[in-house]
């Protein structure tokens, strides 16, 4: 019913998370129908973050440089390092406005059902980075998943004894009712309470 090339369009699309064959027929029609110099910007800059965005050499963040505008700052607090799993984690928490230290971006959390081993992570680099700077702490960042707690309790294992390890507190989210809360997150929250 479409043409070779709108269905190829429609299937590159549908390898974008959270498109599905509906949205991305949406989307192919809607650049179908828009002028061609706005398509065209928009497969220019998909191009362009291509070839000019790469990881920080030091920390795994997307950066167009050698280092990452974090790395290279040097009012940020070079004791401490928070640990994720993606470059978007590092937006979320430099948003909060709360942390000025360093961050290393893992790649991934393990996952052995997937084949993601620790080989696979950015892990012997934090190791080193650890070993080298001087470092004080490490905030372990990884999201509350099944995989992103074992990634923190392999690291926690791994620099055990060389620096203080922390983990973020978990609970429940402002505005959140008790009653929908789940257990683990219930749970969570009564372990980490602290005093008023």
């Amino acid at each position: 019913m479409l043409s070779p090339a709108v269905e190829n369009l429609v299937a590159q699309l549908t390898k974008l998370p959270g498109i599905g064959r509906r949205t991305a027929q949406r989307l192919a029609f809607h650049l179908l129908s828009a002028r061609p110099e706005d398509a065209l910007e928009l497969a220019r800059a998909i191009e362009e973050v291509k070839t000019r965005v790469r990881f920080c050499r030091t920390c795994g963040n997307l950066t167009e440089e050698e280092l990452c505008e974090i790395c290279s700052d040097p009012r940020r607090d070079r004791s401490r390092i928070c640990v994720v799993e993606q470059p978007v984690d590092v937006v979320s928490i430099e948003r909060t406005g709360e942390y000025r230290g360093l961050y290393h971006v893992l790649g991934g959390a393990l996952s052995p059902l997937d084949g993601v081993e620790p080989a696979d992570l950015r892990i012997d680099g934090l190791l080193e980075r650890v070993a080298d700077d001087g470092v004080e702490e490490v905030v372990l960042a990884t999201n509350p998943t099944m995989t992103g707690e074992a990634t923190a309790s392999y690291i926690a294992d791994r620099l055990r004894g060389r620096v203080r390890v922390t983990r973020l507190a978990s609970g429940l989210p402002v505005g959140g009712d008790l009653e929908y809360a789940d257990e683990v997150t219930l749970g969570r929250a009564l372990a980490g309470r602290r005093e008023m």
